[in-house]
């Protein structure tokens, strides 16, 4: 077996970085949506702090009446310009807060929103988590992927630790020895063996990190909680059976749930649980806590509106036993025979609604699990000691009619895996965010045996034909072949129209190798480069769609050698290279994991820009102003 890049690797820490802070910011877009997201428990346990996603605000809502408090969240960078929070964290009485993208920040409030400080942490930081002493914090930066350690005390940015991709949630293990940073999307070329996303395991005293493979096909990485004393970690993500084509979905044939476990003292993955049911899908799980008495494991699925309640010393003598090769659940004997069992937490646990739309952060508040319901502007409450309960719920903003608003009902619609064949995925499923998922699949659109790159959403309005080999003519038609051909569904054309309207709303991230929101030095000469080597012919940028969209794109098919296999002499779709810094890997069939392969090794013949003669300063230039766009 061939092995990935991405199996394990040595963190690079380097000492007193300082952080590149740019001053440019875009507010926060006015909404009329509140949009809970991720939550933390205020010191008392009375009440939740809540991030509103879209409303540059954070929430203070007391569990006993609902009554809900806030304050605003902005940029001490640029002109208190109002930004939307990104994650939290509640410790020693105070909250911690990131926000922005470009000009991120860390910034520190009482529980009553008095702001205490701020730390510049660079670009697009989320998931903060704060020590027990409150002397340091670790913020995962996004799309810079790195974990910066702030020095909470100096209010500055002391160590980063390079991660793999996208860290999107984060925890302490026991003794706060290792942290664990569950990276959202796989890094690896997606023609490997093994295509998976993984989690860095970094030693807090020496900034060294390991990154262990999640079994593969693992992607969509959001969740990742930690028991009491820190001796177990679980970490939430779907796991796409991508070496299938996409025939049917019955029994997980095409997406599944997950829940990955790892021993908090030593760092070892332990082994992965399928969340689902034989014949119904619990689509994309989120948010996972463990109750204080280390009983029940809470996991969130934000795609069918449930939460997933585990005894979890059952689970948990469940996997010893399959370790020992003794039978666990009645039909796995093996460990390696767990993450493909679906009837595995079959009668230790219970899944039960959320108590409305879009449940992604959940915390445990004693015997009562809590979680962020992001389309219901609300957060609930539920009962875990209780059979017959049912979810309390406790609006923080008031209800709106989403028939009279296309792009929140499509943006909904979007997330929810409840409209799906048995429940199984979503479109986010394959597109967290509307972009990609870093696997090939064998859609049956354009036949079968030629899997292809998952495509991002950005700019599929105005860039038609759409998908790789431009099969479908525009992005209607492409969403009303997605519900039919791979969700297995029939839905009244206005959810398409909706769907339309959500994809065609979406907005792309300034690039994080921008320098001050401009070129780099080496992008600057790259610029020069890019038209040298042809590759403007194609990708040309003056390309602009409706609303002065910058496409990069003639919107036309070429052949330029690519094609392998079954796809020799294809023509593919010129995509746009606006974003393209986060949609690896590269090329219609993900063989090229870097921008520098696409200009080097994926280009014989210099029949996809001419390149064969740059030297390898030249391509790094070339490079990094293509990731710039």
């Amino acid at each position: 077996m061939k092995k990935s890049v991405c199996l394990f690797a040595i963190g690079i820490l380097v000492a007193g970085a300082a952080v590149a802070q740019g001053a440019v910011e875009s507010p926060a877009p006015k909404s009329d949506y509140v949009s809970p997201e991720f939550l933390a428990v205020s010191a008392d346990a009375a009440s939740v702090f809540a991030t509103s996603a879209t409303g540059a605000k954070i929430l203070r809502v007391k569990l006993a009446d609902g009554t809900t408090t806030s304050w605003t969240i902005a940029s001490s960078q640029v002109k208190d310009t109002p930004v939307n929070p990104t994650g939290i964290a509640a410790a020693n009485g105070s909250v911690y807060v990131t926000c922005g993208v470009q000009a991120g920040e860390l910034q520190q409030y009482r529980e009553d929103g008095t702001l205490v400080g701020t730390t510049c942490v660079g670009h697009s930081p989320c998931a903060p988590v704060v020590t027990k002493d409150g002397k340091t914090a670790y913020v995962m930066n996004r799309f810079e992927n790195k974990v910066s350690v702030v020095d909470l005390a100096a209010r500055k940015v002391v160590k980063t630790v390079k991660v793999l991709r996208e860290p999107f949630a984060a925890a302490l293990g026991a003794n706060e020895k290792l942290l664990f940073v569950a990276n959202m999307l796989p890094y690896c070329a997606a023609t490997n063996d093994i295509v998976a996303a993984s989690v860095s395991v970094i030693d807090t005293a020496t900034g060294a990190a390991k990154h262990i493979l999640l079994p593969n096909g693992s992607t969509g990485v959001r969740g990742l909680g930690v028991s009491p004393d820190g001796k177990s970690v679980y970490v939430t993500h779907s796991m796409g059976r991508y070496q299938l084509p996409t025939t049917q979905l019955e029994r997980g044939w095409m997406n599944t749930a997950a829940l990955s476990v790892f021993d908090g003292v030593t760092g070892a993955y332990v082994n992965t649980v399928l969340l689902d049911d034989v014949d119904r899908g619990a689509a994309n799980p989120w948010g996972v806590a463990v109750t204080a008495d280390g009983k029940t494991l809470v996991v969130a699925h934000a795609g069918t509106c449930e939460l997933s309640l585990i005894d979890r010393a059952a689970l948990h003598d469940r996997l010893e036993k399959a370790a020992k090769g003794q039978s666990a659940s009645g039909i796995v004997k093996s460990a390696e025979d767990v993450p493909n069992d679906l009837a595995f937490l079959v009668s230790i646990r219970r899944r039960v609604l959320a108590g409305g739309d879009g449940p992604r952060g959940v915390v445990a508040v004693g015997r009562t699990a809590v979680t962020a319901l992001y389309f219901a502007d609300a957060v609930s409450t539920f009962c875990l000691d209780e059979a017959s309960a049912t979810a309390r719920l406790l609006a923080v903003g008031p209800a709106k009619d989403l028939t009279k608003d296309r792009v929140r009902r499509g943006e909904m619609l979007y997330n929810d895996g409840s409209m799906c064949f048995q429940q199984w995925q979503s479109c986010a499923s394959c597109h967290p965010d509307g972009r990609i998922d870093g696997l090939n699949w064998d859609l049956l659109n354009d036949g079968m045996g030629n899997p292809k790159q998952t495509k991002s959403e950005l700019y599929t309005h105005c860039t038609p034909p759409t998908m790789v080999t431009g099969i479908r003519p525009d992005m209607h038609a492409c969403n009303m072949a997605g519900l039919v051909h791979i969700q297995f569904v029939t839905r009244p054309e206005e959810d398409v129209h909706c769907f339309d309207a959500y994809c065609t709303s979406m907005k792309p991230v300034p690039s994080p190798y921008l320098v001050n929101g401009q070129l780099s030095e080496r992008a600057k000469r790259g610029e020069q480069l890019f038209r040298q080597a042809k590759c403007a012919d194609c990708h040309k940028p003056d390309a602009k769609g409706p609303a002065g969209e910058a496409l990069w794109s003639d919107l036309k098919l070429y052949d330029v050698g690519l094609g392998t296999a079954t796809e020799t002499g294809r023509k593919f779709d010129t995509p746009t290279l606006t974003e393209c810094w986060r949609t690896a890997p590269y090329l219609y069939d993900g063989r090229a994991l870097t921008m520098e392969e696409v200009l080097t090794t994926a280009n014989p013949g210099d029949r996809h820009g001419e390149t064969s003669k740059l030297t390898p300063d030249q391509i790094k230039d070339l490079a990094e102003y293509v990731l710039s766009l």
